[in-house]
């Protein structure tokens, strides 16, 4: 036989053996063509949200991108508990860093546009909620925690707890731990009292929920200083972007609470 022949037979054979093996072999370059095309394609992506993270601050009308907060802190603060076994109560973290921290309370406000403030700024912002005021809202701060905000614990009914018994603030604050754990698979270490009072049993059942410290907040301090905790109220996105603006201008930056406390 003649080479074009065998050279026809080998190829004929290989056919077959292909058709027979499920054509794995003559599949595999396309294959590679895809997997290259869809690695460019992620790498396109990536690309391109870069370039709108570079750019986010001035759809937000900040004057400049928002410089990232130290990793953690340089030393870490001491706090000084209420008593033994007791939180601290905390209205200002005493550090050195020129940080400030941004706090929200309750949940009644669920704009999509502030989670679209906290994405693409990167925000790393406190959240505060209480679960008769959350209702039926909890997915919208599930989209806030996937963002990168912290959930922690404001009570389950927003009553005052100075003055009631032991079991009624302990029954206010556990209890929202436990809603908060079902809803989103964790405890928080946080806990700020409704309307910002609270007495040695709100200190003693915060305690025994988990609470590593009470969180107030910082009061009648004009301008901005480093360590404050800062509340913002509604209209969350034009409230934010206010303080943002005031933040820069004395050359702050946004820190996590969570890791200061």
């Amino acid at each position: 036989m003649t080479a074009r022949p065998l050279a026809a037979a080998a190829l004929a054979a290989a056919l077959l053996m292909a058709t027979a093996t499920g054509c794995a072999q003559s599949v595999d370059p396309i294959e590679r063509l895809g997997r290259k095309a869809a690695h460019a394609a992620r790498q396109a992506a990536r690309t391109h949200s870069k370039a709108g993270d570079t750019h986010a601050y001035r759809r937000w009308g900040l004057p400049s991108p928002l410089p990232p907060a130290p990793s953690s802190p340089s030393p870490r603060p001491h706090l000084r508990t209420a008593g033994p076994g007791l939180p601290p109560v905390v209205d200002h973290v005493p550090t050195h860093d020129k940080v400030v921290f941004l706090t929200y309370d309750d949940g009644a406000e669920r704009d999509p546009r502030f989670v679209d403030l906290v994405r693409e700024l990167r925000l790393p912002v406190s959240v505060f909620l209480t679960d008769s005021v959350v209702g039926p809202g909890y997915a919208h701060f599930a989209r806030l925690r996937q963002v990168g905000a912290n959930v922690q614990n404001h009570t389950l009914d927003h009553q005052p707890l100075q003055g009631l018994p032991y079991a009624g603030q302990r029954a206010e604050i556990c209890g929202q731990q436990d809603k908060l754990r079902e809803r989103f698979g964790l405890r928080p270490r946080l806990f700020r009292p409704p309307y910002g009072t609270y007495d040695p049993t709100t200190l003693r059942a915060a305690g025994d929920c988990g609470i590593s410290a009470v969180v107030l907040w910082t009061k009648g301090q004009k301008p901005l200083r480093p360590g404050d905790i800062v509340p913002v109220g509604p209209p969350l996105v034009e409230r934010t972007v206010s303080l943002l603006r005031q933040v820069q201008h004395r050359g702050l930056k946004v820190a996590r609470l969570e890791d200061y406390l």
